[in-house]
């Protein structure tokens, strides 16, 4: 009862801040009254909303719904995840430091997760859309996008006003409502033409501007998404090869500086491709 009185007071401030878009999406009569409904409506309006300041209490109140969400969908330590050593009997040199882990990697505790962005670096606008960018935004919570806005107006007042972020960088941020210790956001290829060398280097610039940015900021553990295989549509099995290859490359070098690196897998089809590099 508790969360349901929580989310209609965080419904109307979401409302009562969205002046814009309230009268596309509810009327006072139509206020809905199933509670998926809500919370539907909830990240609708959290993900249309501009990165405009944001009222203590709106704040206050959504972060208390999220944590109750995250609460609800339960937190994932390490020390929950086996290593491909544990799980697979794997025999290579980092299987005490590689993970293979199927699920929302918005409940993942570690020092960073990582997010497939777009070249706008604001998250994804579209309500409810199922991308990794959207998730993420949305379980963070409004915060994350006006940090992002924050380093994006930076970095137009440095480049130009048409500055848009480069594939394959790596940018560092807070993670707010999310159990993970920060976000690191890297923006994919796009291989809606065919695959070519460049787009295969860009995918590996990814992987390892983020490991190096650990290594730079003291980030001990990270969870890898599927960089560009959703919505980018890089080919999977590809796409595998040079996550894998990459971060094993990497910790080749730099052995001590990392923990534990976690491939993080929402479908079946990405976890028997990771597993199968396994056999």
């Amino acid at each position: 009862m508790e969360q349901s009185n929580n989310t209609d007071k965080l419904l109307k401030e979401l409302i009562a801040d969205s002046d814009q878009y309230k009268n596309d999406f509810i009327s006072e009569e139509e206020f809905p009254q199933i509670e998926a409904e809500k919370k539907n409506l909830i990240r609708s309006l959290m993900n249309i909303r501009m990165p405009k300041e944001l009222p203590d209490e709106l704040v206050a109140l959504q972060d208390d719904y999220l944590q109750k969400e995250l609460e609800e969908k339960g937190i994932v330590a390490l020390s929950d995840i086996p290593t491909i050593r544990e799980q697979f009997g794997s025999k290579s040199p980092f299987g005490e430091k590689l993970s293979i882990w199927q699920g929302d990697i918005t409940r993942l505790k570690t020092g960073a997760i990582v997010n497939a962005a777009n070249s706008q670096m604001l998250g994804c606008f579209v309500p409810c859309h199922r991308c990794i960018d959207n998730a993420i935004h949305s379980a963070a919570g409004m915060q994350l996008r006006k940090e992002c806005s924050h380093i994006m107006n930076g970095r137009r007042m440095k480049y130009g006003r048409n500055y848009e972020e480069p594939t394959g960088t790596a940018t560092l941020t807070s993670a707010y409502n999310l159990p993970c210790d920060y976000v690191i956001h890297t923006v994919g290829p796009i291989c809606y033409n065919g695959l070519n060398d460049a787009l295969c280097r860009d995918l590996q610039n990814c992987y390892e501007n983020v490991l190096k940015c650990c290594v730079e900021n003291g980030i001990r553990s990270v969870a890898f998404c599927c960089i560009s295989t959703g919505e980018f549509h890089f080919p999977n099995e590809k796409a595998t090869e040079i996550a894998w290859k990459t971060v094993t490359d990497f910790l080749k070098k730099h052995d001590d500086c990392m923990d534990r690196v976690v491939f993080n897998v929402f479908t079946d089809r990405d976890r028997e491709i990771y597993e199968a590099l396994l056999s």
